[in-house]
């Protein structure tokens, strides 16, 4: 069985989707009048740094990501979605659970909510196996800093407050990390300090309705197939809970899932052949 799987936030760079937007005008117009702004002037122009604000970041990479799939799917069946936060969106979109302006609606009010939580900070751990790093992090006694994302054997994402977090990365530094890279957001997402924001999102997806789909979608949060009955649930969690890639990634595995594609760039591939 073939999977394809969806990137998110920190994929986004300056001209990303350009081979895309002549061939999909009316989507761009329908996204532009939804958002109040132009997607395609965001997305090929960046104007004063925005990529790098999560209110359009978010957006930006959904309907890229979006965009791409149309053209993977539409020569390609595939058996199985994923996505790495914001990018299960994009698999939930592409498995007919919501259409493309819904999820677009949801990732700007999930954009919003997530830049709202501030004095938070990230950091990719490398070279340090993941146990090793949550062990770290309670010996040292460290309450505001969480592993946030699991993202491969030796990769693990940490978040918190920030002035915590730099003990944080002297910690695991001093425990044997390979690399430590800060990462250019300004929340502690995927930890308990994002609650706030979970929470009001949850009741933004009351008012939303979730499809069956057609194609089954692994959770990043529970590595289980993702039910749509339980939608505000689980992409409320999303936020304030860490990304479980690894499982997700062997539980793909262990459901027959042999050969992934992925949209807009390497980035998960690349880990995924680092998950034993």
């Amino acid at each position: 069985m073939n999977g394809l799987v969806f990137p998110g936030q920190g994929v986004q760079r300056k001209g990303m989707g350009g081979e895309l937007f002549d061939d999909a005008k009316d989507l761009v117009e329908e996204a532009d009048e939804l958002l109040g702004y132009s997607i395609v002037e965001l997305c090929l122009q960046d104007p004063d740094g925005r990529l790098a604000d999560t209110r359009y970041a978010q957006p930006a990479i959904y309907f890229v990501n979006a965009l791409a799939a149309r053209e993977r799917t539409a020569a390609t069946t595939y058996d199985w979605f994923a996505g790495h936060s914001l990018g299960e969106y994009n698999a939930l979109h592409a498995a007919g659970v919501f259409d493309l302006m819904t999820g677009l609606r949801l990732v700007a009010a999930r954009g919003e909510l997530m830049a709202g939580v501030t004095g938070g900070a990230m950091a990719a751990v490398t070279g340090l196996p993941g146990r090793l790093v949550e062990g770290t992090l309670r010996a040292a006694g460290l309450r505001q800093v969480y592993v946030a994302n699991r993202n491969s054997d030796r990769q693990t994402v940490i978040a918190g407050d920030r002035l915590e977090l730099r003990r944080a990365i002297q910690a695991v530094r001093e425990a044997g990390a390979a690399k430590v890279t800060p990462l250019p957001v300004s929340g502690p997402f995927h930890t308990p300090l994002m609650a706030p924001a979970a929470r009001e999102f949850t009741r933004t997806l009351s008012g939303f309705a979730f499809a069956a789909g057609h194609t089954p979608v692994m959770s990043s949060v529970t590595a289980d197939v993702f039910d749509p009955a339980e939608a505000a649930g689980l992409l409320s969690r999303q936020i304030a809970e860490p990304v479980e890639w690894v499982r997700t990634v062997r539980a793909l595995r262990a459901a027959g899932v042999t050969d992934i594609d992925e949209v807009n760039g390497t980035t998960l591939t690349t880990l995924m052949g680092r998950i034993r």
